[in-house]
């Protein structure tokens, strides 16, 4: 489920090291997803956590913008939640895929270059 990494390795996009990179990007959300997929050419890893953000995130932001009534407090609690672990998992240095939206996310990094 998650990849240990260790925080002293090389520095990535924008002289960051991984962990931090990957935080960021779940940190920023959708906007860290998409600014890191188009910046990050080499590491895998790094544009894997841009993608699986900019799925995420942009599918609460979708859901935040429909007319749900009292659904939207599940639907920010649920993205909240989802926010904070992604984000402290990866400044960890553990990447946490998550289920369907992983596959989804290895294709978007693979695809945009």
């Amino acid at each position: 489920m998650a990849e240990e990494v260790s925080p002293t390795e090389n520095k990535y996009t924008f002289g960051l090291s991984k962990n931090v990179a990957c935080g960021l990007i779940y940190f920023f959300g959708l906007i860290g997803g998409v600014v890191f997929l188009l910046s990050e050419k080499e590491d895998k890893d790094i544009r894997f956590c841009a993608a699986q953000s900019i799925i995420i995130f942009g599918a609460f932001t979708v859901l935040l913008l429909m007319p749900l009534g009292f659904l939207r407090s599940l639907i920010v609690l649920v993205g909240g939640v989802a926010w904070l672990v992604l984000m402290l998992q990866a400044f960890q240095g553990s990447f946490v895929r998550v289920p369907t939206v992983a596959e989804w996310a290895d294709k978007l990094a693979q695809q945009v270059k």
